[in-house]
């Protein structure tokens, strides 16, 4: 089907408003110049529909041809449309593909009718079944944006036969209609979700041949965690002719649903990268019958992946390569090679279904009324210009819904902005395509305003609320001129913006080989007391910012022996704590970092804070984003171990959790979607996480119009069901001050309180997250087991910053309760 990969033209460009800067001159400097060619095909095979059947709980047959098979056929001027003659069927319809074999499957393609816009899926689910029969919950649901566009539904990767796509609206509301010109599905990506990378103690690796006369490249290279050692087949004298295959023993029997395999490193050459590819499993080692996975790889040095068909009980696990990837010769080899299996909810957590967005969710913002709002560019899938409006959509965090609206009214292109939430729970939205704009979404009315302009346009800044309920903003060289990104401080009182000259940006940028374009970029700003600012990253140099009167900035040192972290992320995990992940030197095309550290504030400003190197992750990651659990634990999701903007390639599938206990990362069940450039992550108040989002790069392959809720393992047991978690009996009052004393009761003793400040995410970072435990004293103890309690919130707005937080209850098993919204300040 020809219009499911396309060629992306060149992507549009910003301007910023700066008078002093030609507009031709902004016109010509893209974002990214195009989107690179891994962009352009899907990261998983476009299966083929030989000897598919198609079948709908309704179609038209009397007036038209609209048949449930049409959308088998090839043809996009064919459809498959609900009954409309005579009696229309009602909602829902539905579509049930029979692929009459099994196989790994990860996403349905729909393709709208080309002819019209009646019958546009809006409102949809996804189920999957091996029988027909059975069908269990839904793998995908969501909304979709009323066009003509092909929709790339995605769910974790499953080995199936019968898909069906159910549809309970119209895009448009026009009518009680359904339709579809083509369905097609794609097939294994890599990693399905919730599965976790199995421990390789104790395991050994054997292999049909390998060479060790003139080259150490035994099979257990493969296992040694050294991706520079290798297995390659025997190549000295004659060498062995395929196909060649090592054997994992992990001398124990493990259930397995997926291999990880790692080729050698370009640096090292490129012979041997398999190609054509089988995996089987045995018990004994002796018989291993039919393969639970096959496939091709592409003739490159990323990590690739493999999903079976069904999760497999064995202790050995055989990887077969029967073709070396470009044709270069009879060798095979490889750096590493992982196994998979089922995850432990209660040890790493669980993923629900894949919530499709009617736009890539490039930026979000938890809102105080259990909503998340989140926004694209002036369109939904695609950036460019300065258009003056802004495609934005709200989740509701209570029914999955999800709505979309076109913001006009402020004349702002909100793509690649700085946001801060403000003291009483609005959203300020700055720069990025209209540059020097500045807008408001205010959630208790639904509306959006504008406030004053910036003194200098900007994109990719970064902001942060400050202590007085001003909000600060510095960097962001990507829009408007280049360079001279100097602080501003904005004021809620007046609604306009006041220059620091005496905070420039050049202090605050890395060493990127881009310069200012690159450098300024995404900063880590944490507010202190009395106005001040902490700048610690990505830049190796810390720095504190002084935000009174014409404002001062005074080095702070460095990030102990940490490079330059671009595209890394920042988080505050307890008071004047701070947690600093992965990064790159550069904004991308540079290998990402695994190092962690912490920067504990000491005395507070004007003192170097001290920085020391934490446990390192499991995974290099740039791109990637972190939030912070109520327990002061740190998830951190998705990246890429090599940055390219909208690229898939090098994608990490798996998230870690960090504990401040130990310093130590702990993986967790993988993502069903890859979530690189231009994604998000929020903590919710249901101590859920949310992420999604990836791309925004028109027609290409890699855009992800979705998200997906990650249940972290502090609520759930070993199968599968929920914890009981404590609740709150009373309703905290809707505002509180700094140092007031704060009367809660709970449904049964807690040990633990804790607030986490709402976050606004893009781009990696989220200055406005922070974690504040609380101290606290019960008051009472009811005999029914509940229990009073009086918690004081702490007297230094620098801590408890103004704005919108969450307040958790945790028992003594670090179960946390559903958050209390509440206002400090």
């Amino acid at each position: 089907m020809a219009v499911l990969v396309a060629f992306l033209p060149v992507l549009g460009t910003h301007g910023g408003g700066a008078a002093a800067e030609d507009t031709n001159a902004r016109r010509s400097r893209p974002h990214h110049a195009a989107a690179p060619a891994s962009a352009m095909e899907p990261a998983a095979p476009v299966l083929s529909r030989a000897g598919w059947t198609a079948s709908a709980s309704d179609e038209e047959t009397a007036k038209a041809d609209n048949r449930a098979a049409n959308v088998l056929d090839g043809k996009a001027d064919t459809i498959w449309h609900s009954r409309w003659s005579a009696d229309a069927a009602p909602f829902p319809h539905s579509l049930v593909i029979d692929m009459h074999r099994t196989e790994v499957v990860s996403a349905l393609l729909y393709q709208p009718r080309t002819d019209g816009a009646n019958g546009r899926i809006g409102e949809y689910a996804i189920h999957l079944s091996t029988d027909g029969k059975n069908w269990g919950a839904a793998v995908a649901s969501g909304t979709l944006a009323d066009d003509a566009t092909t929709k790339t539904l995605s769910f974790a990767a499953r080995g199936t036969r019968y898909v069906r796509l159910t549809a309970t609206s119209e895009a448009g509301k026009r009518g009680p209609w359904s339709s579809a010109a083509e369905i097609q599905l794609l097939g294994d990506p890599g990693l399905p979700a919730s599965v976790v990378e199995l421990p390789t103690t104790g395991w050994t690796a054997s292999a049909s041949d390998e060479e060790t006369a003139k080259a150490d490249n035994r099979a257990a290279n493969v296992l040694d965690g050294d991706a520079d050692t290798i297995w390659h087949s025997r190549w000295s004298a004659d060498a062995a002719s395929l196909p060649h295959s090592v054997t994992i023993d992990m001398h124990r029997t493990q259930t397995v649903s997926a291999l990880t395999y790692q080729p050698r490193k370009s640096g090292g050459g490129a012979n041997g990268r398999i190609g054509a590819y089988s995996v089987a499993t045995s018990l004994d080692g002796v018989s291993f019958g039919t393969p639970a996975a096959a496939g091709v790889w592409k003739d490159d040095d990323t990590v690739k992946s493999t999903t079976f068909t069904r999760p497999t009980p064995a202790r050995f696990v055989r990887l077969t390569a029967t073709s070396e990837a470009g044709n270069r010769g009879p060798w095979s080899s490889a750096a590493e090679i992982r196994l998979s299996g089922p995850a432990d909810p209660a040890v790493s957590g669980a993923w629900d279904r894949v919530t499709g967005f009617p736009l890539v969710p490039v930026a979000t913002a938890v809102l105080p009324n259990n909503k998340l709002l989140a926004w694209s560019a002036y369109a939904i899938d695609r950036f460019g210009g300065s258009n003056g409006y802004t495609q934005t959509a709200i989740m509701d965090l209570g029914t999955g819904q999800v709505t979309q609206r076109r913001v006009d009214n402020t004349g702002h292109d909100m793509f690649c902005p700085g946001i801060a939430m403000l003291a009483d729970g609005r959203v300020l939205v700055t720069g990025g395509s209209n540059a020097s704009r500045a807008s408001i979404y205010d959630p208790r009315t639904d509306t959006w305003s504008a406030t004053g302009e910036m003194n200098i346009p900007r994109g990719y800044q970064s902001m942060t609320l400050l202590s007085n309920g001003d909000a600060f903003v510095l960097g962001g060289s990507w829009s408007g001129a280049r360079g001279d990104k100097d602080g501003e401080v904005w004021s809620p009182a007046s609604g306009k913006w006041r220059k620091l000259p005496g905070v420039p940006a050049r202090d605050t940028m890395t060493a990127d080989p881009a310069g200012p374009y690159r450098a300024d970029n995404h900063q880590w700003l944490h507010a202190t007391s009395r106005g001040r600012v902490l700048h610690f990253g990505p830049s190796k140099q810390l720095n504190w910012i002084d935000t009174t009167g014409n404002g001062t900035i005074t080095p702070a040192g460095t990030r102990a022996d940490s490079p330059d972290a671009m595209n890394g992320n920042a988080i505050s995990y307890d008071i004047g704590k701070l947690l600093t992940l992965g990064g790159a030197t550069a904004y991308e095309n540079v290998n990402a970092t695994r190092r962690a550290y912490t920067v504990d504030l000491g005395a507070g400003a004007g003192t170097p804070p001290v920085s020391k190197r934490t446990g390192d992750m499991g995974y290099a990651r740039s791109f990637s984003n972190s939030v912070v659990l109520p327990d002061g634990k740190v998830a951190v999701f998705g990246g890429q171990s090599y940055p390219v903007p909208f690229s898939d390639a090098t994608s990490v599938m798996t998230p870690e959790l960090w504990d401040p206990a130990t310093g130590a990362f702990t993986k967790m069940a993988s993502m069903a979607v890859p979530r690189n450039y231009h994604s998000v992550a929020n903590l919710l108040p249901d101590g859920r996480i949310f992420s999604g989002g990836g791309g925004l790069c028109g027609d290409c392959a890699t855009n992800h119009s979705d998200g997906a809720i990650f249940t972290p393992p502090y609520l759930l047991n070993p199968d599968g069901t929920r914890k009981p978690r404590p609740a709150f009996t009373s309703t905290p009052p809707a505002r509180v001050a700094n140092g007031a004393a704060l009367p809660v009761t709970t449904d049964k003793p807690v040990t633990a309180f804790s607030l986490v400040r709402a976050g606004a995410a893009t781009h990696s970072v989220d200055n406005d997250q922070r974690r504040v435990p609380l101290t606290f004293r019960q008051t009472d103890r009811n005999p029914a087991g509940g229990a009073s309690y009086e918690l004081k919130v702490p007297d230094d707005p620098g801590v408890a910053l103004p704005g919108t937080y969450m307040l958790f209850a945790l028992d003594a098993a670090g179960v946390p309760s559903i958050a209390k919204m509440i206002t400090i300040g």
